[in-house]
């Protein structure tokens, strides 16, 4: 993984961290459960951003690689791994 590409993974973490540790101090303060709601939407969007991210790079060096590559069964389980991870969006 590119040294940018792995920064920014790590920031978007950095980032979720610091909403996961809001939240718990919300609950811990006994904050109104929709202000904690909006917040925990809030790290789901993030979690998806994070996804994106992993997916991006994933697309364009794993599977690419995997596509020009002779090797069927390769290719084959690249695209079956994917299709995996979309079922279990799905689910």
């Amino acid at each position: 993984m590119e040294q940018d590409q792995k920064q920014q993974i790590l920031n978007r973490l950095k980032i979720i961290e610091g909403h996961i540790r809001g939240v718990q101090r919300m609950v811990e303060e006994d904050a109104y459960c929709i202000d904690v709601l909006n917040q925990t939407r809030a790290i789901q969007q993030a979690l998806a951003k994070l996804d994106v991210l992993i997916l991006s790079r994933h697309l364009h060096h794993c599977v690419t690689t995997a596509i020009r590559s002779e090797d069927v069964a390769e290719r084959e389980r690249v695209l079956t791994e994917l299709l995996q991870v979309f079922e279990n969006i799905h689910r």
